[in-house]
């Protein structure tokens, strides 16, 4: 029932020099995202997959960690070796108090 165990990392593993790919709709990356995020929504992620590099470490996000481990398996299973799913997704990010800014550049919450 279960594939292979996802590779993940923790909020405060994630080094700044880190890739960090939020897959979450626009209305949730609207609301709140880490600033040094780069969007690109699970949907879309089959016709963009040469936006996600594959010689950096790829940490990537969604709110709880469910769609973020989704694309991580699809992810590995392209081709990409460092691709981690980030344990708890924003919902984790914010609690650990990492910043969390919104479309317009203010503050943001985690939808």
């Amino acid at each position: 029932m279960f594939g292979p165990r996802v590779p993940t990392v923790t909020v405060p593993e994630i080094t700044d020099d880190a890739y960090l790919l939020d897959v979450r709709e626009d209305d949730e990356w609207l609301a709140g995202h880490a600033p040094n995020a780069h969007h690109l929504p699970m949907t879309q992620l089959p016709t963009r997959l040469a936006e996600v590099p594959d010689n950096r470490e790829v940490a990537v996000i969604c709110r709880s960690g469910g769609r973020s481990a989704q694309v991580v398996t699809y992810l590995l299973r392209n081709g990409w070796e460092q691709v981690r799913n980030v344990e708890g997704g924003m919902g984790e990010w914010a609690a650990t108090g990492r910043p969390v800014v919104g479309g317009d550049g203010q503050p943001g919450k985690v939808l």
